[in-house]
């Protein structure tokens, strides 16, 4: 399993710009289609709110890799 940081900087980061932003894919509309297609799990459930808002603690995984959200 690959483990990605991602350092926060404001309140919240909406879960297809996470995507875009920690490289798993090329824009923030390829998150959307992402998330869509029920890949992507956060804190263990699966999200299919493609601009879920992600706040720091959380635990965000598409299949083998898992991304942890830190306050900055």
């Amino acid at each position: 399993m690959q483990k990605v940081s991602f350092e926060l900087s404001g309140e919240f980061v909406e879960l297809n710009q996470l995507l875009k932003l920690v490289g798993l894919c090329d824009s923030g509309g390829a998150g959307k289609v992402m998330v869509a297609s029920g890949v992507v799990k956060v804190d263990g459930k699966k999200e299919l709110r493609k601009t879920a808002k992600i706040r720091a603690g959380q635990q965000v995984s598409v299949g083998d890799v898992k991304i942890s959200v830190d306050a900055a």
